[in-house]
């Protein structure tokens, strides 16, 4: 796996207004977190979010363990449980709540924005199926929502992946500006880049089927550490979720330039 620091693109340098507040936002186009924000036709480009995971994975062992196609030749398991919190708090729930607040503050401001899963009590889909879907909706940006399990209590801070080597196209500079756009927006946002993996908080790699398979432009964020007690505190906490969603939201309208 490489790990170097990337030079800044231009459209990294370009500024949105201002959104709107996430609770305000959340209030008025996605009123229950439990569901997408609703599909509603716009012109505007499409965005595909990726919550990782799901909270039905765990008693399902035997269909999220099979093997999937993952890229480069390799397979993978269909899907995983994901991490948590000491406290219990899921990553599959962080994901779905962040992923919904950021469809939310993208939807009001004129995005089609798409889910690969639409509840947070279902399994799957598998890691290939949830590339194919980001590569049959035509998007624009791809943008996948982890959160990391270090065993190390110390390590903090967040990393963003893309495919590389890359296999086609959309994983060379489409998809390298996107992952810098989404470290520039939560760098800015006072989030502190990953102590213990990548560099400058980007960490290519090889071996993520998701990022792999695209033929768009994807990008994948571990927004922290949910073993660090301080980046716990934040996930677990709508305040903090509010915080990620509003730094995610903000690099995602920089580098579609809207």
């Amino acid at each position: 796996m490489l790990a170097g620091s990337l030079l800044l693109t231009s459209c990294t340098a370009h500024v949105p207004a201002p959104l709107p507040s996430p609770a305000a936002t959340i209030s008025a186009v996605a009123p229950s977190l439990g569901s997408p924000a609703p599909t509603v036709a716009r012109k505007g480009p499409v965005v595909v979010l990726d919550p990782g995971h799901n909270g039905g994975n765990a008693s399902h062992p035997r269909e999220i363990d099979k093997p999937v196609p993952a890229g480069r030749g390799e397979t993978k398991p269909c899907n995983t449980t994901g991490t948590a919190t000491k406290s219990g708090y899921p990553e599959h729930a962080f994901n779905w709540d962040v992923a919904q607040r950021v469809g939310a503050l993208l939807t009001a401001r004129g995005i089609l924005v798409q889910y690969t899963r639409q509840d947070d009590n279902g399994v799957g889909p598998c890691v290939d199926r949830r590339a194919a879907f980001g590569n049959d909706s035509g998007a624009a940006a791809v943008v996948a929502i982890h959160a990391d399990g270090s065993t190390s209590s110390s390590a903090h801070g967040f990393h963003v992946s893309y495919s590389d080597p890359p296999l086609n196209e959309a994983q060379g500079q489409p998809s390298v500006s996107l992952a810098e756009a989404l470290r520039d927006g939560l760098r800015q946002a006072g989030f502190a880049t990953s102590t213990y993996l990548g560099k400058n908080g980007i960490y290519p790699r090889d071996d993520l089927a998701g990022l792999n398979l695209s033929t768009r432009p994807a990008a994948l964020v571990e927004c922290g550490n949910m073993r660090n007690a301080a980046e716990a505190a934040a996930m677990s906490s709508p305040e903090g979720r509010a915080r990620y969603a509003q730094a995610l939201a903000t690099a995602i309208l920089a580098y579609l330039k809207v």
